[in-house]
């Protein structure tokens, strides 16, 4: 059985590339570790801070990682036991927590070469590292561990002495262990949710395998990554085992998305689609055939849930640690490896790949009520067709009128930003030339054309661009902008026939706001970032009264002036939705999805945006 166990949150710390700080630090801890292994000496305060220092994993944050260390048997063998290496990689672990939200680690088996109780003995000590800090780490035989022609059920042996389940019972990360011992089961936290590591043994009994689909089954809504000693035999290929154990557990088991493995070399991936149509990524990782026997070399899983990634590296702690007296040939080749089955990235949609067994659930509607804080001058969401006036939710009056140009039409549909309150959006489709589509404009004496927002605005916006958009006949409309143009307002500086304000998109679909304050004669311009098709976003112009933000997706863009803008001028004519006029004609109209607008006449934080 697989129960979870409460985790403690430590000090939220965000997690980053920690490598460089690494060697910066590891030199004296490399030195400090070898000179204990071989001098038998107390470890020099360095090493002893290493082993106490670090805090508890960010269980919130979105990038964390997972360290896998494979096979360390050579390091292990009879009378050849040096443990300096693994002691390098443990200390690492706890030297690098924060920088790289380490969570958990988890080796592949093979330990050791005989499977003798010396060889047990040693790395047992070694693994004391993690264990005086409450580090969270899984460990499973392989076949060098154990006598290799027997399964899970072989009963005691020097390996269960050493690491079964008593001595993870008192671990916050363990989850539980078949009765046999010989397979466990881990939970941790992070990215603010609980995620388990099923770790196998060498060889799975009838009863492994009922026991592993046990622990999947009372854990239905919890991402799996599989470790056992054997799978991958190579690029694209299982060994046999490993197709019985994709047959037997993984492919029926959605929850499973990566799995790891060590016993061949060298390293090597395979991907396969399961039983629900989503991909498994089954990686190969085993560095014994390497210089000093892999040096036990590790390899770091970078999460990263905001830009749907994992990011792999390859790292020898022990050999980074000793760069400091001066590294021998093999020793400056296998310090860091780069090549691409050791250094590579994996893109995963986390979201999409676990809505099989626990969809995110759609955000609900919000009412309009909810919209309308202090200060709202005009409030606009489509919840079905426009067939005349658009009401203005704000009760202001800011009503809006359909107008068609070329026999054009405004469609309706339900896509909408995730994270917006209405649950519709009108379609346009404007067409440069010949001028075709059909608007929004504010209603003839409507408040709102003659607003100034001397005291600050913040206007809001939601859009999605077509596949099918093309600048040669769609850039340069607008999503919201005030008709009237500069040579009408007496503001001659720039384009005179440009509009007073427009919050356009460009012809590489970059937003603009561009506008005339009121104390300027010229125009005052904020410029975001091209912003890719078939994808919601949502744009905010925020003036303080004195200057003027654009935020794409709540993140302020580099392109925003320090000059002082205040207000926006007018001359007491209308405001449009979907189109754009230039000397004062219309001369552009939106091709793509409007979601809600918003306009409130003081500056809001990102917080108060529609998006929260």
């Amino acid at each position: 059985m697989c129960t979870s166990h409460d985790h403690n949150q430590g000090e939220a710390a965000q997690a980053g590339a920690g490598r460089r700080s690494f060697l910066r630090a590891t030199a004296l801890l490399g030195a400090a570790a070898t000179a204990a292994a071989t001098t038998g000496v107390a470890l020099p305060a360095v090493a002893e801070a290493a082993e106490k220092g670090g805090r508890r994993p960010d269980t919130d944050s979105r990038r964390f990682t997972l360290a896998v260390m494979p096979d360390t048997q050579y390091l292990f063998d009879g009378p050849s036991i040096n443990p300096a290496p693994i002691e390098a990689s443990l200390r690492y672990l706890l030297e690098h927590a924060e920088d790289d939200n380490i969570v958990f680690l988890s080796h592949l088996g093979d330990l050791t070469q005989n499977g003798a109780e010396a060889e047990f003995a040693a790395i047992s000590q070694a693994f004391g590292i993690l264990d005086r800090r409450g580090v969270g780490y899984s460990v499973l035989a392989g076949n060098h561990d154990i006598r290799s022609s027997t399964d899970d059920q072989r009963g005691a042996s020097p390996y269960l002495n050493a690491f079964g389940p008593q001595r993870f019972k008192s671990k916050p990360t363990f989850g539980g262990a078949s009765s046999d011992g010989y397979n466990s089961c881990h939970l941790f936290r992070a990215a603010g949710r609980e995620w388990l590591v099923l770790a196998l043994d060498w060889r799975l009994s009838a009863k492994g395998y009922a026991w592993a689909k046990d622990v999947l089954a009372k854990h239905p809504k919890t991402p799996v990554i599989l470790t056992t000693h054997e799978l991958v035999v190579e690029d694209d290929q299982l060994s046999d085992y490993g197709q019985q154990l994709w047959d037997q557990l993984i492919a029926d088991h959605d929850q499973i998305f990566l799995t790891l493995n060590g016993h061949y070399w060298p390293a090597g991936r395979a991907t396969r689609k399961n039983a629900a149509g989503n991909e498994v990524h089954l990686h190969l990782t085993n560095y014994q055939n390497r210089y000093f026997g892999g040096a036990a070399m590790i390899r770091l899983y970078h999460f990263d849930l905001d830009r749907d990634v994992i990011d792999v590296e390859t790292v020898s702690p022990w050999i980074l640690g000793r760069a400091g007296k001066g590294l021998n040939e093999l020793e400056r080749q296998e310090i860091e490896l780069s090549g691409d089955a050791d250094r590579f990235s994996v893109d995963i949609d986390f979201a999409d790949r676990f809505s099989g067994f626990d969809p995110v659930p759609a955000r609900p509607e919000r009412p309009a009520s909810r919209m309308l804080i202090p200060g709202t001058v005009a409030y606009w969401r489509f919840d079905g067709p426009v067939s005349g006036t658009v009401r203005d939710l704000s009760g202001r009056g800011n009503d809006l009128g359909l107008v068609t140009v070329g026999g054009g039409s405004l469609g309706w549909s339900a896509d909408h930003h995730p994270d917006q309150p209405g649950h519709g959006s009108l379609e346009f489709q404007g067409y440069k030339s010949p001028l075709k589509g059909a608007y929004l404009k504010t209603v003839d004496g409507a408040p709102l054309n003659s607003a100034t927002f001397k005291d600050g605005y913040t206007i809001e916006a939601f859009y999605r661009l077509p596949a099918d958009w093309d600048p040669d006949h769609n850039a340069w409309s607008g999503i919201v902008s005030r008709t009237g143009t500069g040579g009408a307002a007496g503001k001659t500086g720039d384009d005179p026939d440009e509009p007073l304000a427009t919050l356009s998109l460009s012809n590489d679909r970059e937003p603009q706001w561009a506008m005339r304050p009121l104390n300027q004669e010229g125009i005052a311009t904020n410029w975001g970032q091209e912003t890719p098709l078939e994808t919601w976003w949502h744009l905010a112009v925020v003036n303080d009264g004195r200057h003027t933000t654009l935020y794409v997706e709540g993140c302020p863009v580099v392109r925003n002036p320090k000059a002082a803008a205040i207000g926006i001028t007018s001359v007491g004519l209308p405001w449009l939705l979907g189109g754009y006029e230039y000397a004062g004609k219309i001369d552009q109209i939106l091709h793509g999805r409007l979601g809600d607008v918003r306009i409130v006449a003081r500056a809001l934080p990102v917080t108060s945006f529609m998006t929260h």
